[in-house]
C-alpha cells in the first residue's frame, strides 16, 4: 500500500486526539446532556428570552460536538479501511477518498479550535458606513449589507436589522444588523475596515472609473449578564425624527435614539424600532458591543506592543480590495486570499474563503500579503 496513505492515515488520528484535548469535547459533551435535561423541564419555555439563550448555546457547543463524534466514528472505520486495503489495493481509492473527507472536517475543526477570544462565540453587530466615493459609496454600502446578509443565512445565522439610515439618491448612509448563531462574532470581527470598490459608475453619465469605500465595524452582541462599565453620565442621548421606509408613524415622533459615549467618542443610533423605548434599549445594547469592542482591541494592542510587534487590526485600514474593472476579482491586502469572481464573492457564496483566511492569518499561519 502507498506509503503516503498510510502517513496521512496516522496523522488524522494525532490531529483527532489533538483537536478532542483543545476543543475540550468532554466537557463540552457533558455541557450539552445538561442542557438537553434542562429543556426537558415543563418549564423550561416559561421564560422565552432564558430559553432561546440555552438554546444557543446547545446550538454553539453542537457545532463543535457533531462534527467530533462524527470524526472519532470515522477515524475507527478508517483504520479498518486501511487494514482491508493492505489485502486489497483496489480499496486504495476508496481509502483515499475518505482521507480526504476527513482532512477536510479536521481542517474546519481546527479553524474553529482558533475561535478562541473572550467573544468570539457571541453574536455580531455589524455596522456599515459609506465613505468616500459620493452616491457610489452609498450604493457599495448597501451592496456590502446584502453580501454579509446572504452570508449569514447561507449558514444558517439569524438576521435582525437593528438600524438603517437610506442615501436620497441610492444605496445607505449607514446600517447596523446583528448576525446571531454559533462563532458570528468569532468570525466576522476580521472584516473590520475598509473595504474599496473600483468599477465603472452606473452613476456616471460618462462612464468613468470610480473608486468608492465603505467602512464595515464589528462588535460582539453582548448577553447582559456580561459586565460592561459605562457610567450614563459620560453618554450623552439625544433624540430625533427618524426616516426613510415604516409608514408615516416614523415622521411624527422623536422616536430615533443617537448614543454617543463622550470619553471614547463612540456613536450609536437606532431608528428601526417603532417607539423611542425601544429604539433606546437597542442603542444601549449596541454601545455595549462597541464598548467591549474598544476594550478587545485595547487587549490586542498591549499583547502586540509587549511581543514587539504591530497590531494587525484597526478601524480604518483598508483591508480588502473589489474590482469590477478593468476585470473582475477580489482581493484581501492582509492575507493575500484571491476570488476572480467577483459576483460570487457579493452574493456570499465565496465569502466564507477571506474569513477562514483571516483566522489563519491571525494565528500566524499564513503571511501578510502586500496590496493588490
Amino acid at each position: 500500500m502507498d506509503a503516503e496513505l498510510v502517513q496521512r492515515t496516522e496523522r488524522i488520528g494525532k490531529r483527532f486526539s489533538q483537536l478532542s484535548s483543545s476543543l475540550d469535547y468532554a466537557s463540552k459533551a457533558g455541557e450539552i446532556k445538561q442542557i438537553e435535561d434542562q429543556m426537558g423541564a415543563p418549564d423550561f419555555w416559561d421564560n422565552n428570552e432564558t430559553a432561546q439563550k440555552v438554546v444557543g448555546q446547545l446550538k454553539a457547543l453542537k457545532v463543535i460536538v457533531g462534527p467530533l463524534d462524527e470524526l472519532s466514528s470515522s477515524v475507527e472505520d478508517l483504520e479498518a479501511l486501511m487494514e482491508m486495503a493492505r489485502e486489497d489495493e483496489s480499496i486504495s481509492e476508496e481509502l483515499s477518498g475518505e482521507i480526504e473527507r476527513l482532512e477536510g472536517i479536521l481542517d474546519q475543526l481546527e479553524l474553529k479550535a482558533l475561535l478562541n477570544g473572550p467573544n468570539d462565540a457571541a453574536g455580531a453587530i455589524l455596522t456599515i458606513n459609506a465613505r468616500d466615493g459620493g452616491t457610489d459609496a452609498n450604493d457599495w454600502a448597501d451592496i456590502l449589507l446584502r453580501m454579509y446578509s446572504a452570508w449569514a443565512s447561507q449558514n444558517d445565522y439569524k438576521i435582525e436589522l437593528m438600524d438603517r439610515h437610506d442615501n436620497e439618491e441610492a444605496g445607505i448612509n449607514s446600517a447596523s444588523i446583528a448576525i446571531r448563531g454559533p462563532m458570528a462574532y468569532g468570525y466576522l470581527k476580521g472584516e473590520e475596515g475598509m473595504h474599496r470598490l473600483v468599477r465603472i459608475s452606473p452613476f456616471n453619465s460618462e462612464g468613468k472609473r470610480q473608486t468608492s469605500f465603505a467602512a464595515v465595524s464589528v462588535s460582539p452582541e453582548i448577553d447582559d449578564s456580561i459586565e460592561i462599565e459605562i457610567d450614563e453620565k459620560d453618554v450623552r442621548v439625544d433624540t430625533y425624527r427618524a426616516s426613510g421606509a415604516g409608514g408615516q408613524h416614523v415622521n411624527k415622533t422623536d422616536s430615533a435614539i443617537r448614543l454617543t459615549h463622550v470619553p471614547t467618542n463612540t456613536v450609536v443610533q437606532c431608528q428601526s424600532e417603532r417607539s423611542q423605548h425601544q429604539n433606546r434599549h437597542t442603542a444601549w445594547k449596541m454601545l455595549r458591543a462597541k464598548m467591549a469592542r474598544l476594550e478587545e482591541d485595547k487587549r490586542e494592542a498591549e499583547i502586540a506592543a509587549k511581543y514587539g510587534t504591530q497590531a494587525r487590526t484597526g478601524f480604518g485600514s483598508q483591508i480588502r480590495n473589489y474590482f469590477l474593472h478593468p476585470d473582475q476579482r477580489v482581493k484581501d491586502t492582509r492575507t493575500g486570499h484571491y476570488v476572480g469572481n467577483f459576483n460570487s464573492v457579493i452574493d456570499g457564496s465565496e465569502v466564507q474563503g477571506f474569513l477562514d483566511a483571516v483566522l489563519r492569518w491571525r494565528a500566524g499561519k499564513a503571511p501578510v500579503a502586500a496590496d493588490a
